[in-house]
């Protein structure tokens, strides 16, 4: 969701939890990556956060 919605380009995965799990840590990372951004209504608070990181 944190990518469909806020177009969001990095991913934080516990490390502990996953280590002996390569198949859900694979999943993950493929979802990840193969989600696109989904615009519409999210757009105007992307707008936002990009025109706040612009002036800063």
């Amino acid at each position: 969701m944190t990518r469909l919605h806020n177009n969001a380009n990095i991913l934080c995965i516990p490390g502990r939890e996953l280590q002996d799990n390569e198949e859900e840590l694979e999943a993950i990372i493929t979802n990840f990556f193969g989600t696109e951004f989904e615009g519409g209504r999210h757009e105007r608070r992307i707008n936002k956060i990009e025109s706040l990181t612009q002036s800063n």
